[in-house]
Order: C-alpha cells, then sequence, then structure tokens
C-alpha cells in the first residue's frame, strides 16, 4: 500500500498544476512577492493506493480566494475513488503579513471558475 503521507505530495502536485492551468504560475506569484503557505490540510482515505497504480489527482477551487484559499482534492484509480482531502492557504506577502490575491490571479480564477 501507498504511504499515507504521499497523497499531499500528489495534493501539492496538483495544485502546482491547477494554478499553471490558470495562467498563475506558483513560480511567478513568488517572484512577484506573493506566497501561499499552508495553514491546513487534512485527506480521508477511502480505498488503499498500491504500488504501480496508474493514479489521478483533481484539485479544484470552490470559492473566489480572499485572503486564504481553499483547494479540493479527489484521488481516483480509474472510477474508484481513493481520497479525498482538502489544503488551506493564505496569501500572504515575503514577510508572512495577510494580503489579498493579484487581481490576475481573481481574474484567471473567474475565468475559470464554474460557479
Amino acid at each position: 500500500m501507498v504511504y499515507h503521507g504521499n497523497y499531499f505530495t500528489w495534493f501539492e502536485v496538483s495544485r502546482i498544476e491547477l494554478l499553471d492551468q490558470l495562467g498563475c504560475r506558483y513560480r511567478d506569484l513568488e517572484k512577484e512577492g506573493f506566497m501561499l503557505p499552508v495553514l491546513h490540510c487534512e485527506a480521508k482515505f477511502l480505498m488503499p493506493a498500491r504500488f504501480d497504480d496508474s493514479l489521478e489527482v483533481i484539485a479544484t477551487i470552490g470559492e473566489i480566494p480572499r485572503a486564504r484559499i481553499t483547494i479540493s482534492y479527489e484521488v481516483t484509480k480509474g472510477a474508484d475513488l481513493l481520497a479525498r482531502g482538502q489544503t488551506v492557504h493564505a496569501f500572504t506577502d515575503t514577510s508572512g503579513k495577510l494580503v489579498r490575491p493579484p487581481e490576475r490571479f481573481l481574474q484567471a480564477f473567474s475565468k475559470h471558475s464554474t460557479n
């Protein structure tokens, strides 16, 4: 069985890919002085993943972010839902002070949002 801590690595990879798809690469956000530290993370394991399984991890942002952003995750193997998870992040400047997300991030989110 896959070690449970690996799911959080998969969540991070999926989160970075989601930001790329929105056109707001995390690397670029950092260059602009924005950080997204994790405030909370959780996972619920429904079925085990095993070595050499082909998995898909989907990350979604449900609500328009303000100073915090919540990202939900689903890990699947084919039609089987293996795990669900969530991370909560704060938008901060490089000193750790809470800030609002950059306008271009909000515009990109609104453009791709299904809400």
